[in-house]
Formats: structure tokens, sequence, C-alpha cells
């Protein structure tokens, strides 16, 4: 309540002075007595730190980015205030959306980098430092991020532990989360839509993702067996040459003249090329 009546004395404030800038330039001008009135006339923005914040907060979820903008500059520049708004989460926070928002992405960095948040803050702050980064790959390529692009975006730039809880994540997903999605595979590595949304709640990605991941770890479980089947048959195909006497038999039996073994050379290898792109990202 008290940060909605901040943002109504705000936006007076700035109505007041929009209206005594339009009278000014009608008149040519302001004279130095009207000058000198009107920083009495003028409601001075005076509020508390909790306010600003409360402030702050209201805007962004509004998404009125511009008007968080305009309150953000309008704040004062005593050293003591800046001082103590300077370390307020809330409006450090503010201060990353309208970076973000403005495409400076700089002070964003800025701001993530070396300011430590709160849990509750992480989720956000890591969309802002990943799309970021996104759109500076795209701006320097030249054309749209796929997902192994964007996999390897976030390799080379990961999150800061300003907006990180530290735990360690593989292929994008946290280990607690590819742990449950392991399991669930071992029980039922093709689950219906249903399992999909269960899976999806209890892991907190989308069924989507939790779909992909499925397909994904099948594709390499396929590769691994072709493999495995490969290098068996070479092995086999290598004890027959041991044991062969006659030449003709042996090149007949080995595994560079066998079709068969071609073929699933080939297959092994297609299947495995295949799984390495899709295997580098879980999303």
């Amino acid at each position: 309540m008290r940060s909605e009546r901040a943002v109504y004395y705000y936006d007076r404030l700035n109505k007041k002075r929009g209206e005594t800038d339009e009278e000014q330039h009608q008149t040519g001008g302001p004279k130095e007595r009207d000058i000198t009135v009107s920083m009495f006339q003028l409601p001075i923005l005076n509020f508390s730190p909790q306010q600003v914040a409360g402030v702050c907060e209201t805007l962004e979820e509004s998404g009125d980015v511009e008007r968080l903008g305009r309150f953000l500059w309008s704040l004062p520049v005593a050293p003591s205030a800046c001082d103590v708004l300077g370390k307020n989460e809330s409006v450090l926070r503010a201060r990353a959306v309208v970076a973000f928002h403005a495409g400076n992405f700089r002070e964003l960095y800025h701001i993530l980098e070396n300011h430590k948040f709160t849990k509750d803050s992480h989720a956000k702050l890591q969309a802002l430092w990943l799309e970021a980064h996104y759109q500076e790959a795209e701006k320097l390529r030249g054309r749209p991020l796929g997902p192994v692009d964007k996999y390897r975006v976030r390799k080379k730039f990961p999150l800061p532990r300003t907006i990180w809880d530290g735990e360690q994540k593989t292929h994008c997903f946290k280990e607690r989360t590819r742990h449950l999605l392991r399991e669930w595979y071992l029980q039922d590595p093709y689950p219906n839509p249903s399992k999909k949304r269960e899976l999806a709640q209890a892991t907190g990605l989308t069924p989507t993702q939790v779909g992909n991941w499925f397909k994904n770890r099948r594709q390499r479980d396929r590769a691994a067996a072709a493999k495995n089947r490969l290098q068996q048959q070479v092995l086999s195909g290598g004890s027959v040459r041991s044991l062969g006497d006659d030449d003709t038999t042996v090149d007949r039996l080995g595994p560079a003249s066998s079709p068969e073994v071609s073929l699933s050379s080939k297959a092994a290898t297609s299947a495995i090329s295949i799984t390495s792109s899709d295997s580098e990202c879980d999303i």
C-alpha cells in the first residue's frame, strides 16, 4: 500500500514538472523569480529507502520499464542516500532490468557481477544474464542461435556466483534433476504424456524438456550399443583371422571385406555423430 502511494506521488510530481516545463516553453523560458518560486511550488521527491524499494518492486512487477527508468533517474544523488540505495536489492534488480531493456549490457554485467543477490532474485537475473549474452552473440554472428550455439555461449559465459546458488550443473540441468531423470529412464525409456507431465512437475522442467531429454538419452544408448556390436565383430574377426590357414578365407571373414560390418561401422559413426550434437544440451 505504501509503495502504491509512493508511485502515486511520483506520478503527480512528474505531471507537475511536465506542466511547468510546457508553460516555460510557451512563455520563452522561466525568469529568475519564477525559478525561485517554482522550487518551492514543486513537491520534493523525498522517499525513504524502504519506499524507494517498494516503488521499484511495484513498477518492476507492472512491467512498465520506462516509468521504472525515469524513477531511478530521479533518485537523490547525495552520497549518503546513494550508499544506502546502492546496497538495496530491489533497487539493484530494478537497475539491472532497466539496463537490459536499454541494451546497456555492460552496466547489466557490472551490477550482476559485483553485488550478491538472494535466491529469490536468481531466476530472473539469470535469465537477463543469459539473454543479454545470447543477443550479443546473435549480433556478432549475424544469425539466430540454435540450441548448440546457446550451449556454447553458456559455457563461455557461466553464471556469476552472485546470482547462482553454486550447485554444479551438467548439460544445462542440475545434477539432482539429471539423477531423477535417469531413475525414471531405467524404469521406462518411453514415458507417455501423463508421465512426462508428472516428471516435469517433479523436476521443475517443462514436458517438452523432459521429452527431449528422454529422446537424446535413447539416441546415446543406441549409439553406444552400435559401437559395442562393432567392437565385438572386429574382435571376433581378429580371432578367426589368427586361427585361419587360408588367406582367402581370412580375407572373406575379415571386417574389411564384410558388407555387414561395413554397414554397421557407417551406422555407428552416423549415430555417434548425431548423438554428439544432441547431447551437448539437454533442452
